[in-house]
């Protein structure tokens, strides 16, 4: 994997600039697309997210819960905080390619080693940048493990607006990145709030969702998530949810797919990424063994759902799409020690029996429509990029 150089940059353009500026062009040289300056005051949408959490839209996410209070303002991880530094991390947003047979699809901010590494790498080497320039100040680095409602105070630094499928979306970057912040003692002059919105009368994220997880505008019930259900639950997924998650192995990209935002995302630009693993092989995924796994995910985003948790998704991939050569393998992983895989091998299994004898499977409908909810701007764990994040 390789990262961007640290651009170099004009002393005297340093010198004659301010220093949120020179922050700035700083990120900018070390990979950041997208830098915005936002006050180090309480988010603005914690009670939504409070009621968002009691709707239990959060399903097992429990971590949520029990750092629900330290996400009332960003002090809860720094104490001596000023400003919030956001920064966004653009990740590859080329048009995918048909998926082949028995393989299932990767969401594109997961194609390559852990983001969390590179981010806190480079975020690591901002704040010491930042420090050098302002001696006894003290900065932390963060991403998504961190209790901040991010997109908070990404809308509140400038960088963009909350879509209707709860992604920070940037009229000029749309929304395929990744979000990070510094969170430092600097009282640094903030950037003007992103107060507009650009959705408009568009609904086609939440008509795309396959699995319908869009309560109302800007409301994401995580339960019902691709990328929750493949990446942060760590049970059976719920039958009637099994299909809409088609041929989806680890995580999801369609409410950003379908966004005319990223219509002219520029899909050169991103992180640093495998593009063979933008489809993985499932009946290859079901021989492995755990110090398989462990080998071959290790620092990737996908060693998140361990191996018990890849398989019972790679089965019900092959449930979704696969054929009789799918068998062998589906019997093989219906005898696997975890009874999770077990289980979802034997859905598969007579999911592909139905399809060759032309049976109709039972009737899998999707929960009833709940009634609108709140606006949430925080990711739950990932769920999009993470939350995702995009779920954070």
């Amino acid at each position: 994997m390789s990262l961007p150089p640290v651009a170099s940059v004009s002393e005297d353009r340093l010198a004659a600039s301010t220093l949120e500026d020179r922050l700035k062009v700083r990120a900018r040289a070390l990979g950041f697309s997208l830098c915005g300056i936002a006050p180090a005051t309480a988010a603005d949408t914690f009670p939504a997210f409070q009621r968002w959490l009691e709707h239990g839209y959060a399903g097992a996410m429990d971590y949520l819960h029990r750092q629900g209070p330290a996400r009332q303002h960003p002090q809860s991880i720094l104490a001596l905080v000023r400003s919030v530094v956001m920064l966004g991390w653009k990740y590859a947003a080329a048009q995918d390619l048909p998926t082949p047979p028995h393989h299932g699809r990767i969401a594109r901010y997961a194609r390559g080693t852990d983001y969390h590494e590179v981010l806190w790498q480079q975020l690591d080497l901002l704040a010491d940048w930042l420090n050098q320039e302002v001696p006894q100040s003290i900065s932390r680095g963060v991403v998504d493990t961190a209790p901040l409602l991010e997109r908070d105070f990404a809308r509140r630094a400038g960088l963009g607006w909350i879509g209707k499928n709860s992604m920070l979306i940037s009229k000029h970057d749309g929304s395929y990145f990744l979000l990070a912040a510094l969170l430092t003692s600097v009282e640094l002059q903030p950037d003007p709030p992103h107060l507009t919105e650009h959705c408009g009368s568009c609904t086609r994220c939440l008509e795309a969702c396959p699995t319908q997880a869009f309560v109302a505008p800007k409301v994401l019930d995580a339960t019902r998530c691709i990328s929750y259900l493949t990446i942060e639950l760590k049970t059976p997924i719920p039958e009637p949810l099994r299909s809409g998650i088609g041929d989806w192995l680890f995580g999801c990209d369609v409410c950003q797919e379908v966004c005319p935002w990223n219509r002219k995302a520029d899909a050169s630009i991103g992180f640093p990424d495998r593009p063979e693993w933008a489809v993985i092989d499932c009946i290859d995924l079901l021989s492995l063994d755990e110090n398989q796994f462990r080998a071959r995910f290790r620092n990737t985003p996908m060693k998140r759902s361990k191996r018990r948790g890849l398989l019972r998704n790679a089965a019900i991939v092959l449930g979704n799409t696969g054929d009789q050569h799918a068998l062998p393998a589906l019997q093989r992983a219906a005898l696997d020690a975890d009874p999770m895989i077990q289980q979802a091998a034997l859905w598969a299994i007579e999911q592909i029996q139905r399809r060759l004898t032309g049976t109709k499977s039972p009737s899998s409908e999707f929960p009833s429509s709940l009634e609108d909810g709140d606006t949430v701007v925080d990711s739950t764990a990932d769920v999009a990029k993470s939350s995702a994040s995009h779920l954070s």
